[in-house]
Parts: structure tokens; sequence; C-alpha cells
């Protein structure tokens, strides 16, 4: 594909001290598309962001972020990022106006009062402007951060985890907000660890204490990991999963509302173990194809934290 590439580096690395944060990072993102980053905490994701936006300068590495380069020009780069962190920084003790002309304000925006109306009735919070952000739930809250991060017009949105703690309905919400910025042009790079927001993403990268372990769309990504997966069901499976575990070939059992599912890399040895296992215990296997949470799983398993002894 010749898509316009939004970012594009390779070899970023970052040290705070002797801890190695961001280890060879290659990422590429097309123009316009939703592109997801999964990983545990702690794995890189939020330094790599800010590597991107032109917050923190790469110790090593080379690439470009809308096509200015991320080691010299991270100054430019931030007039045409919008970043919206994990928690909500704005001012609790001004209104939803007051807060986006402050922000317009700061980015020396000519025509502020014009932009702050138009994003006002953009993001649907005209009906709220004189309201205090503090007294905002977490969904309005997040809105009136993702209305701050669009005032200035960027190019790219950064998002960190950006519905943590907001409802379901607030999330469904927001992911329609995104996927119309995404029609209009907008590349938006999104952590998250939700998978059905995953899903919701043209394209993945997994993430683990600073390395890259898998990119692609979320098909590829869970066939890249190569697992077989069977759900198991029947009376009383929920106290079995410790005894799963012990079978040859599984590599991973997982809860999935009333059933379980068991997955592993040597399919045919796997199903060996489970045909004799529910023959004993009266259960039922069915062969599933693998979830991209089976996938997400199963790469925090291979993901081995460094600062753990």
């Amino acid at each position: 594909m010749n898509a316009l590439l939004a970012i594009d580096v390779a070899g970023i690395n970052k040290h705070f001290g002797d801890k190695h944060v961001v280890k060879d990072l290659s990422l590429r993102v097309r123009e316009g598309e939703i592109f997801g980053f999964l990983g545990p905490n702690g794995s890189g994701k939020t330094t790599s962001i800010r590597i991107l936006c032109g917050l923190l300068t790469p110790d090593s590495g080379r690439g470009t972020c809308l096509g200015l380069d991320v080691l010299t020009e991270s100054a430019a780069i931030k007039r045409q990022v919008g970043y919206m962190t994990q928690r909500f920084s704005l001012w609790d003790d001004l209104t939803i106006a007051e807060n986006l002309d402050f922000v317009a304000r700061m980015f020396g925006m000519a025509d502020r009062r014009t932009a702050v109306e138009e994003t006002l009735e953009t993001l649907g919070l005209a009906g709220r402007r004189d309201q205090l952000a503090g007294a905002l739930s977490g969904g309005w809250k997040q809105r009136l951060a993702l209305a701050s991060c669009l005032l200035h017009r960027p190019r790219l949105l950064l998002l960190d985890e950006p519905t943590a703690g907001v409802d379901p309905k607030a999330r469904r919400d927001f992911w329609e907000e995104i996927h119309r910025l995404s029609a209009d042009g907008i590349t938006v790079l999104v952590s998250t660890h939700y998978m059905d927001e995953a899903e919701r993403c043209h394209r993945l990268a997994y993430i683990s204490y600073g390395q890259l372990l898998a990119s692609g769309t979320a098909e590829e990504v869970v066939a890249g990991q190569g697992l077989h997966t069977w759900e198991i069901s029947g009376e009383g499976i929920q106290g079995l999963a410790g005894r799963l575990r012990q079978l040859p070939g599984a590599s991973l059992v997982a809860s999935f509302g009333s059933t379980l599912h068991i997955s592993g890399l040597d399919g045919a040895e796997l199903q060996a173990s489970l045909e004799g296992f529910v023959r004993e215990s009266g259960l039922r296997m069915t062969a599933v194809s693998p979830s991209l949470e089976d996938a997400f799983i199963h790469l925090m398993r291979g993901g081995l934290d460094p600062y753990q002894g």
C-alpha cells in the first residue's frame, strides 16, 4: 500500500537512568488511519507517544512525524499534534468555554473565538459551555479533553488510554467521534486496554516493556500468534482452570463467561489432552477461532518484566 505515512520511525530508544524504557521501536502509521497501541502497564506506550508528539527526545533512532524529524523538529511537531493524556488535565474551576479559550490562547490562535464556538458545536458541548469542568461526569470531561485537543486543527491525534473510567455509552460515543475524525483525514494513534476498542482500530501494535512484539490488523495479530483454541463448557468448570493449565500443550486458560478458552501452540497435542480430559469429566469441547484477547494474553505471558527479580 502506497498511502502516505503520518508516523515513520525506526530504532527509537529511550532510557530513564538505568531503565531502557523504549527499545529499538519501529512504527509506521498511515495518514487517516486509526492505529491501536496495546501493551501492559509500564510497557513504554506513554513514553513512546510523548516521543512521537515532541514532548520527549529519543536517545537514538530516526524518523518523522507528519513529515517532521522527531529528533530536531519537535517544536513544529507539537503545533500539528493533539495529545490527550491519561488523566484529565484541564482546569476544574473554569467553565468548558473558558477552558477552551485558555487553550486557544496558549496556541496563539488568531481566530480563537471562532475556533472555540465551532469546537463547542462539533463536540456537542455548546449546551454545557458555562458548566465548571470540575462538575462534569467522566464522559463529559473526556469530551472536553478531546475538544481541547482539536482546537488548533491538528493533523494527528495521540490519545493515551482516553476512555479509562468512563461508562460504556460514553466510550461508544467517543469511538464514533474518533471514526468521524478519521474519515475527515485526521490520523489517530490510541493506546487502550479494551479489546472491543482495539478491534475498532484499522491496525494495531503490541508493545511489551519497550519492545514491539506484533503489529498488523487485528486478524493478522491473532493469526501471527499461531494459537489453537478450544472452548470448554459444562457443569462445574469454574474450578477446573488449574487442572486444565497442567495439561500437555496448554499454554493459556482464560474464563469467557460460563466457558473456558484453552489455547496452545501445538494443536494436535492440546486436542489429544483435552479429549481425554472431557471424557473423564463429562464436559464438552468445541474448536473455536482464537480471539484478540487470547492473542493479547498470550503476548503478555511472553513479555517478561525486566524490573521484576
